[in-house]
C-alpha cells in the first residue's frame, strides 16, 4: 500500500475545500487550484482532514493513490504559501531586463531573446543576472523555469548559461589540459 497515499492530508483553516464533478477544488489566500480526481480514488473529509482511499489493488490504481494525495498536498501548499524558483545568468555580458511582453534575455546570441509572460506566473528580476519565478501551481512554476533555462543551458567547459541558483555544474577539462598532463 502506498505510504504517501495512506497519510491523511490536514487542511489549514485558511483553505476551503470543495469536491466538484470529480475535481478537488482548493481555495486559499493566494488563489484557487483544482486537482482532477480519477474514479478509482475516493476522498473522505472529516474535521478538515482529507483521507484518500483506493477502490482496488490493481497496479494502475495503486500508482495513482500516492500521486493524487501528493497533487492535493501541492495544491494546498500553493494556495497557502505558493512556490518559487530562482535562476541565475552566468557569463560575460549575460543579462536580463524587463520587456513589455515579459523579459528579455541577452545570452550570447546575435539577438536578445524575449520570453513572454505566462498567466498565473509572476517573474521578477534581481539586478541584471537573477530571475525569480513565483506562482501557486508547482508544475507551472517548474515548467516556466525549465523553459527559461532551456534558452541557454549551462555548458560544461566554462559553466556559462542559465542555471538554477542551487544547481552545481560539473566542469569538464579542456582538450589542452589533457595534452599538458601527458
Amino acid at each position: 500500500m502506498s505510504r504517501i497515499g495512506r497519510k491523511p492530508l490536514q487542511l489549514p483553516s485558511s483553505v476551503k475545500f470543495e469536491k466538484v464533478e470529480g475535481n478537488l477544488k482548493f481555495t486559499g489566500p493566494k488563489g484557487t487550484l483544482e486537482v482532477t480526481l480519477p474514479g478509482a480514488i475516493k476522498v473522505e473529509e472529516k474535521d478538515n482532514v482529507l483521507s484518500f482511499v483506493r477502490e482496488s489493488d490493481v497496479p494502475s490504481v495503486k500508482a495513482l493513490h500516492g500521486l493524487i494525495r501528493r497533487l492535493a498536498q501541492n495544491a494546498v501548499t500553493g494556495v497557502v504559501d505558493g512556490f518559487s524558483k530562482q535562476l541565475q545568468l552566468i557569463g560575460t555580458g549575460y543579462r536580463v531586463a524587463q520587456h513589455p511582453e515579459g523579459i528579455t534575455l541577452s545570452v550570447g546570441f546575435s539577438h536578445p531573446v524575449v520570453f513572454k509572460r505566462v498567466p498565473g506566473i509572476n517573474i521578477t528580476l534581481e539586478g541584471q543576472d537573477k530571475i525569480n519565478i513565483v506562482g501557486i501551481d508547482k508544475q507551472l512554476v517548474g515548467q516556466v523555469a525549465a523553459n527559461i533555462r532551456a534558452i541557454k543551458k549551462p555548458e560544461p567547459y566554462k559553466g556559462k548559461g542559465i542555471r538554477y541558483v542551487d544547481e552545481v555544474v560539473i566542469k569538464k577539462q579542456g582538450k589542452t589540459a589533457t595534452k599538458a598532463a601527458a
